[in-house]
């Protein structure tokens, strides 16, 4: 009957609408978040200034989403060369937004309180962090997992959050273990530990945020682990820094396939070239 169709002409009509809108919303969001990701690329430091500072270096970084809650930080200060990567609690905007708060806070610890030392960088930059979170009614808890290094001449120094630092010595892998807490609220904190150590011609440092080891794939669809990650950095040493970065990513895809991305991925790697 014509009522009948003229009801379906109607439902459909309100149907195309609805998508209509639910299309212009979606387009919205993304050509935020597009922004979003701009503004966050251009909190990073430029990869032009890692090559000048550290002429044998890669940063593989891969955001699950398009912004991140992983980032990588350099700064010069007195001399040392400090630089660091980071991973924020989440990922996406809660993460990308996080990690603003976390990189302004290192900032702050080198250009405003003048410090080199990455331990005391990292105390303040937790009491910066929590500061920031204490503002809001809101308890935030959120912070950072992170692995700092200051190199000057062939001394590194290096605080760690949660995520280690390994250096490639001579066909083996010279772990040091962070402390095991964040950058960030957290009960019964302890200051945090600077580690000294001199390094050598050819050393290669690595650190990074945890996903690449935490990634599930592989032809049983488990995680890809560190000690398969540390096996596999051993076995790319002879190649230049540019081309382990091609061969990391190579490696990380191969092993995710079609599985979803778990979190967002930071590797940096700086070998000593003098």
């Amino acid at each position: 009957s014509k009522k009948a169709k003229d009801k379906i002409a109607g439902q459909k009509k309100e149907i195309e609408k609805q998508h209509l809108h639910l299309e212009e919303q979606h387009k919205e969001i993304k050509d935020s978040i597009t922004y979003a990701e701009r503004l966050q690329t251009a909190m990073l430091p430029p990869v032009a200034l890692f090559n000048e500072l550290l002429p044998e270096n890669f940063l593989l970084f891969k955001p699950k989403d398009v912004v991140s809650g992983d980032f990588y930080w350099l700064e010069q200060k007195h001399g040392v060369t400090l630089f660091a990567a980071a991973d924020c609690t989440g990922h996406g905007v809660p993460g990308a937004m996080v990690s603003v708060i976390c990189n302004n806070a290192l900032n702050r610890c080198v250009r405003e309180y003048n410090l080199n030392d990455p331990g005391k960088i990292l105390d303040k930059t937790r009491e910066i962090v929590i500061q920031e979170f204490e503002k809001s009614n809101e308890e935030v808890k959120d912070g950072m997992d992170i692995s700092l290094c200051g190199l000057m001449n062939k001394t590194l120094y290096w605080a760690g959050a949660n995520n280690p630092r390994w250096i490639v010595r001579n066909g083996e892998v010279i772990e040091q273990k962070a402390d095991k807490q964040p950058s960030g609220k957290q009960t019964n904190a302890v200051p945090f530990t600077s580690h000294k150590i001199h390094l050598e011609k050819w050393d290669t440092i690595y650190f990074f945020s945890d996903c690449f080891a935490d990634q599930f794939g592989g032809p049983k669809g488990k995680k890809y682990k560190s000690l398969t990650l540390k096996n596999f950095l051993l076995s790319i040493q002879e190649l230049k820094m540019t081309e382990q970065k091609k061969m990391l990513n190579t490696e990380f895809e191969n092993w995710q396939g079609d599985l979803e991305q778990v979190d967002d991925v930071c590797v940096i790697g700086v070998r000593i070239w003098n």
